[in-house]
């Protein structure tokens, strides 16, 4: 069967049964922004779990009396670390006077307070792709072996919290992703299967003619692609429509919003998507038919 006389069958098919090639086109998109609002979300959880890591520090706790010589090696020893940055000295002086400003609305809690209590303290900033479990928890261990630290202070809670959170939201969101396109291919599996049985006759006919599987197959699965590409280009405009008319609005009585992206990079390809999901339960569709 020649292209032409192929996808001039599946356009008056298409015209044909236009309401239930409509109410296919509409379950797809929806499903596809349902699909792309959850990218969006894991997007921006990401991106900003990313961020994150640049003002985790790890505060190591310094030998009281420790001599000059013997904090020169301490950072020397630091600075060696790949995984490290950079290495801040906070003298227990500065330690008091940050504490002091940041608790300047409980300045009870200073009252009697005759010595400085703290100790002097350095702060070590890690590149952002060392902030995970196993390599804090490994860089901490490193520092206390350290001579002139006395113990480590990395937020074991917070990092855990932050890997798992990022693992767990991207783990979520491809499962979520992958049963929403199976929904897709179903839809379009059902669509191509209806649409085949309404043209039992004709079907039949070519098949009297001699007609190949190849000649009775090619205007359904060209049917597929159609509707699937349909669905995905009302997805890409929904998501457009949902971030620039919803999101913008909100954003202009909850500034939060204004922080969320839209990488359009990652919704473009939305039609030819849906176009390949189309092909693929079309295809799925015409292979388990008898004919």
């Amino acid at each position: 069967m020649s292209v032409p006389y192929s996808l001039s069958l599946a356009l008056q098919s298409l015209f044909k049964e236009k309401w239930i090639n409509l109410l296919s086109i509409l379950t797809i998109a929806s499903a596809l922004l349902i699909i792309s609002i959850s990218v969006l979300t894991v997007y921006n959880i990401d991106a900003a779990t990313k961020k994150l890591p640049e003002r985790f520090s790890l505060i190591l706790y310094l030998d009281d009396d420790l001599p000059k010589e013997g904090l020169e090696h301490t950072l020397q020893s630091l600075r060696k670390n790949t995984s490290i940055t950079s290495v801040r000295y906070i003298p227990k002086e500065d330690a008091l006077r940050e504490m002091k400003a940041m608790l300047k609305n409980s300045h009870y809690v200073f009252e009697g307070l005759e010595e400085n209590p703290l100790p002097d303290s350095l702060e070590v900033k890690v590149r952002k792709e060392a902030v995970g479990p196993e390599a804090i928890k490994g860089l901490a261990e490193y520092a206390r072996k350290i001579k002139g630290v006395k113990e480590v202070d990395y937020g074991e809670n917070y990092v855990s919290t932050l890997h798992y959170l990022k693992v767990g939201v991207k783990t979520a969101g491809m499962v979520f992703i992958g049963l929403i396109s199976t929904g897709i291919i179903f839809v379009c599996y059902s669509t191509v299967k209806i649409l085949f049985y309404r043209r039992n006759e004709e079907i039949e006919t070519f098949k009297l003619l001699g007609a190949t599987k190849g000649f009775i197959r090619t205007p359904f699965l060209i049917e597929g692609a159609v509707i699937g590409a349909a669905g995905g280009l009302a997805g890409l405009l929904g998501i457009l429509a949902f971030y620039y008319i919803v999101l913008q609005k909100l954003s202009t009585d909850l500034p939060v919003f204004k922080a969320i992206l839209l990488p359009l990079n990652l919704f473009l390809p939305l039609p030819v998507a849906g176009m390949i999901l189309g092909i693929a339960g079309a295809a799925i569709a015409l292979g388990r038919l008898k004919y």
